[in-house]
């Protein structure tokens, strides 16, 4: 099976280029806003406070932290020498080379100066904001699929692609993979337990436990990037060594909230 060759860019207006990648982050801050304003409008939350002037400014100060964030974080985690000899490339955000977990420190951050704002504890803006991360996963998946980037190792399954610049051999489609488990699934699982109270710092919890498990599963059929490798015992991806720690501290917040 061919991967369908989409142009990345998705409309051009004379020497302004606008690039499906980044329209992508777009409908995620988009739908991510929508969400969020439904969610302050359910009791266990108007009554907290939560309103939809709070839900914009949260969404825009993790669009900033996402945007910052993934950036530098795959700058550091992934490309930091290539991109020591070329500084001026730290600005093609349109080209990819975005981290998740720099985002998520990003989000940390823009929490973090949410909090001071509102008064809201951290934990429960980090449970609050759970669910809307998926969306924002969704569409990233979706971006890297037509900048065809991140595939996966070649194999016989009928769902192989040919991507380009990746060889004339059918390989997994890693992105789609992430696309459906830590996007759809993950947002569908923490949709539907977050319809009920929970204690605080459970949801957070589910989100980190998830995304740290399906992300490291995904990374066994991922090829890694060319300029790391593998890490260690010719498996170890750099994905798998930031993603653990997640999966691990989710279920620490999962206990904490519970016993508590």
């Amino acid at each position: 099976m061919i991967a369908p060759d989409i142009d990345p860019v998705a409309l051009s207006l004379g020497p302004l280029k606008i690039h499906w990648y980044g329209l992508m982050y777009l409908f995620g801050f988009a739908g991510a806003w929508w969400l969020g304003n439904y969610r302050s409008k359910q009791p266990q939350y108007s009554q907290f406070g939560w309103n939809p002037q709070q839900v914009s400014d949260l969404i825009f100060y993790g669009a900033m932290g996402v945007i910052f964030g993934a950036r530098i974080g795959y700058i550091l985690f992934y490309n930091f020498s290539s991109y020591l000899d070329r500084p001026w490339e730290i600005f093609y955000i349109w080209k990819g080379g975005m981290s998740f977990h720099g985002g998520l420190l990003g989000v940390l951050v823009g929490m973090w100066y949410f909090k001071r704002k509102t008064g809201h504890s951290l934990l429960e803006i980090m449970d609050f904001g759970a669910p809307l991360a998926p969306i924002g996963l969704f569409f990233g998946r979706f971006g890297n699929f037509i900048n065809q980037e991140l595939w996966g190792k070649v194999t016989d399954a009928p769902w192989g692609m040919v991507f380009r610049n990746a060889g004339p051999l059918p390989r997994h489609p890693s992105m789609l993979y992430e696309m459906l488990a830590e996007g759809l699934l993950l947002f569908t699982i923490l949709f539907f337990y977050t319809l009920k109270p929970r204690p605080t710092g459970a949801a957070i919890g589910v989100f980190l436990l998830g995304y740290g498990i399906f992300r490291s599963l995904v990374e066994f059929v991922r090829v890694p990037d060319v300029q790391l490798g593998y890490l260690a015992f010719g498996w170890v991806t750099m994905g798998q060594v930031l993603s653990f720690p997640m999966a691990i501290l989710g279920i620490i917040f999962l206990v904490y909230a519970y016993k508590k």
